[in-house]
């Protein structure tokens, strides 16, 4: 009598645990909820940048497309890159704003896998853009001469499709290895929005493999562009320093260290999060690393963009006189 009550009271147990194991529907996004004194100063502040990064990248958007001395190869991944980023920090940034201005931190399970997915996407895109982009730099420095031909709108195309296509394969993989899990107990994320490592961290299941498998996938995608970038701008710093005059090599310093600013803010802290080894200390700054390549670099995209190229203020004054004639012309 008494094993089968023991044996009834076990089936109980099991039941409850496998009910407690699909329980958790809600994540909460800890965010910056340690400093709630602070929460009006950081909405302002977050809301601002977010400002800045969508009306900066509009603007090289509708720069790129309008002015056709901007017509080029350049510019071309210039635009494809501003598109980037306004996705990109839409993906972020609404979430954390509505947070921070509601109090309200919850996210659903398929809403946060929902942004983490779109980020991985977006992330990775970039990863190669700006790979592709050092690239573009090196030809136009190295082998001026053979630069149309190398560079022609059909390689452009092909270029661009390739960064996008590198960042659907690894969403596809990430879905493959998120649709197993299941989430139990703690629902909290601390982090300011749905990144893989800390949710991994309230899953049930056995997450070794997606760990792996993520790490990999974080190496390649950050490691191989990052290197392929630092050779393409080496290759460069040569060349710059073979020449002979004095206002070729400040030209062409001028139009790759804007570029080459993003790079190193964006791939630093990316390599920092994902691929180097999870000391205490890197642990506690990723957050702050995280706001770098989610938040700053796109904001500062088109404003290194603009106050360091003279041919973008040029196309600014451009396309505003153009605007001002229009305006001028209305009854």
């Amino acid at each position: 009598m008494g094993s089968r009550e023991t044996i009834s009271q076990i089936h109980v147990e099991l039941i409850q645990n496998t009910t407690n194991l699909t329980a958790n529907t809600i994540f909460i996004l800890l965010g910056f909820s340690d400093h709630l004194e602070l929460q009006t100063l950081l909405f302002l502040v977050f809301l601002s940048i977010y400002m800045l990064t969508m009306v900066g990248n509009l603007i090289i958007v509708v720069l790129v497309v309008n002015d056709v001395h901007l017509h080029t190869p350049m510019y071309f991944f210039l635009g494809n890159l501003s598109c980037l980023e306004i996705c990109y920090t839409s993906t972020i940034l609404p979430r954390l704003l509505f947070g921070l201005l509601t109090g309200n931190r919850t996210i659903s399970v398929h809403g946060c896998i929902g942004q983490y997915l779109f980020f991985v996407v977006l992330a990775v895109a970039e990863c190669y853009l700006l790979a592709v982009m050092s690239y573009d730099r090196y030809l136009a420095i190295c082998k001026p001469l053979r630069y149309p031909s190398l560079m022609n709108s059909r390689v452009c195309i092909w270029l661009i499709t390739a960064s996008w296509m590198s960042g659907l394969l690894n969403v596809s993989i990430v879905i493959s290895l998120l649709w197993k899990l299941t989430f139990c107990g703690p629902n909290e994320i601390e982090h300011f929005f749905c990144d893989l490592s800390p949710v991994l961290k309230l899953s049930c299941s056995d997450t070794q493999l997606a760990e792996l498998v993520i790490f990999i996938c974080s190496s390649i995608n950050t490691v191989i562009p990052f290197l392929l970038t630092l050779i393409s701008y080496i290759n460069i710093i040569i060349t710059i320093l073979q020449m002979k005059t004095k206002a070729s090599r400040q030209k062409a310093f001028s139009t790759c260290s804007s570029h080459l600013t993003v790079v190193m803010l964006f791939y630093g802290s990316l390599i920092c999060v994902y691929v180097l080894p999870e000391t205490s200390t890197l642990k506690g700054l990723h957050k702050t690393f995280s706001l770098f390549y989610t938040v700053f670099t796109p904001m500062l995209n088109p404003l290194i963009y603009s106050l360091r190229n003279r041919e973008v203020k040029a196309a600014f004054f451009r396309i505003g006189t153009k605007i001002v004639n229009v305006t001028h012309t209305l009854p």
